[in-house]
């Protein structure tokens, strides 16, 4: 079974808050220093489940991911841990791309890659929490789509997918070749071993721009937005403190209680 997974790096959802910085002027979030970025969470349990199937059924993961050159980190853990090749979709006609936008750059880059049986997405990155991708990717290549897998196994005729519901627990049987994406109630992900390390090191990632993938330009990039960020900003919180006065124990409890009812507290 060929599996490929495509995996974004994004801020350590760790990060101390204080180290948070953003820039409201141009709206967009200022990565700390000296903090490298991750993959996010839920793809790295897509990966797991990845290397899952291919343990018991072969054949080969491919790791897509889309970003700068220092998203070959992503991809080199993902090798780590067991995967076969990456492959990193870097250009800066894609800079500024949207969520329709990154979905038609990996859509091409999958259409050249050609040979997949399984497509694996975690079900949302972890920094906006959107959740889109994975879906306009199968509505791009016409796939079957499960959302918030926990659970995949090959049968005959295609896959068995359990899905994560609000109650429970969905069953489905879809076709292949198919698209799905993974919940965070999936296998925590496995530690990379020594060697998986010195290997995914040694490796060279191909770097792929927009004329590899046939991309048109009019539909990546900022210019090609679909919606726009119209205000980013850190939430505000304040405290403020009051004193309570009375010339006795019951008059101060009396006071303090009116006025957490005023409140609306009580």
């Amino acid at each position: 079974m060929n599996i490929i997974v495509c995996v974004k790096q994004i801020l350590d959802p760790n990060l101390p808050p204080a180290k948070f910085r953003i820039d409201a002027k141009a709206k967009r979030v200022i990565p700390p220093e000296g903090i490298p970025l991750v993959i996010n969470p839920y793809d790295e349990q897509a990966v797991e489940l990845a290397l899952r199937l291919k343990e018991k059924h072969g054949g080969k993961i491919t790791i897509l991911s889309l970003g700068d050159k220092e998203a070959t980190g992503v991809i080199k853990h993902a090798l780590s841990l067991g995967a076969d090749e990456g492959i990193l979709l870097s250009d800066e006609a894609f800079e500024g791309s949207d969520s329709f936008s990154i979905a038609y750059i990996l859509t091409k880059a999958i259409e050249k890659i050609s040979n997949y049986d399984l497509i694996l997405c975690g079900r949302q990155a972890a920094d906006w929490d959107e959740g889109l991708v994975g879906t306009m990717i199968a509505e791009n290549l016409g796939l079957p789509l499960v959302t918030l897998a926990k659970e995949i196994e090959v049968v005959e005729g295609g896959l068995k997918v359990k899905r994560v519901t609000l109650e429970g627990y969905q069953v489905f049987v879809i076709p292949l070749p198919a698209l799905v994406t993974v919940s965070n109630e999936a296998p925590r992900p496995r530690l990379p071993s020594g060697w998986g390390i010195i290997s995914a090191t040694r490796k060279q990632i191909p770097l792929w721009k927009a004329e590899d993938i046939g991309a048109d330009l009019t539909k990546v990039g900022a210019k090609a937005e679909r919606r726009k960020l119209a205000e980013l900003s850190l939430p505000k919180r304040e405290r403020k403190g009051e004193i309570v006065e009375g010339e006795t124990a019951e008059e101060i409890a009396e006071k303090l209680v009116g006025r957490l009812r005023e409140v609306g507290v009580i």
